[in-house]
């Protein structure tokens, strides 16, 4: 659900410079037409990593020793005056090496990767069949809205 009258705002982190990760206001754009909830106002947080830091959280909170593609933090502080859903971090190199083994634009997966951890802020989860359904299509919809194809056709 989106609307032209909600002012989203992208906190874009990107302190390693990766140069070849999309603009700005292409993550404003998949932020937004990830919601499914009408928001007068909020901010998002998304913070671009290198394999290193990947690792590393993705080790110290789902105990997996290696870097993963998305990592969502559904966590909102009590001293914030806006709302947010939470954190994203996108590890580029992962997107980079999973967009080419897929045969994907990287400008495709990086999309598909911001929808998804926005759904996951947003209480979507993949942990049963049912569940993993629900996601995947709202991901294609979402997807195909905004002209990519379905990420889950091989």
């Amino acid at each position: 659900m989106t609307s032209s009258r909600m002012a989203i705002k992208v906190d874009l982190q990107n302190d390693d410079a990766f140069e070849s990760i999309p603009r700005k206001d292409d993550f404003r754009v998949w932020v937004e037409s990830a919601l499914q909830q009408k928001y007068s106002e909020l901010e998002q947080t998304i913070r671009i990593v290198g394999l290193e830091e990947g690792r590393n959280l993705n080790s110290r909170y789902r105990g997996l020793d290696r870097a993963t593609n998305v990592l969502a933090f559904r966590e909102q502080s009590d001293l914030l005056d806006y709302d947010c859903l939470g954190d994203l971090v996108i590890c580029a190199p992962v997107v980079v090496a999973e967009a080419s083994a897929q045969a994907r634009t990287e400008r495709a997966h990086w999309a598909h990767l911001v929808i998804h951890g926005m759904l996951h802020l947003q209480g979507y989860d993949h942990q049963d069949s049912a569940d993993t359904a629900e996601m995947e299509q709202l991901e294609i919809q979402i997807l195909d809205g905004l002209g990519y194809a379905n990420p889950y056709n091989d």
